[in-house]
């Protein structure tokens, strides 16, 4: 298992100049750090490996890495070449 870092330390890690204690508490409480630190006593602890983000992106997931197209190609390009849509069953 890996050692866990309490905020200030992750922080000095990560960041020239790390944010104040108060802020990288409120960062862990409000989910802006991933993997979400954990709260051991009165002290969050959190992975070597975090990362701050940014709630304000919306698409947060990583994307694939190798990703598969439709056999019919995608939208967009069934649009752009006037094939027609299979109908919807309901």
């Amino acid at each position: 298992m890996a050692k866990l870092l309490n905020l200030q330390e992750w922080a000095e890690e990560t960041y020239s100049k790390p944010p104040s204690l108060s802020t990288l508490r409120r960062w862990a409480r409000e989910g802006r750090i991933y993997p979400a630190p954990e709260l051991h006593g009165k002290e969050y602890k959190v992975q070597h490996d975090a990362t701050y983000v940014d709630p304000s992106k919306k698409n947060l997931r990583p994307k694939p890495k190798h990703l598969k197209l439709p056999s019919g190609g995608t939208l967009l390009e069934r649009l752009t070449h006037g094939e027609k849509a299979s109908s919807l069953r309901r």
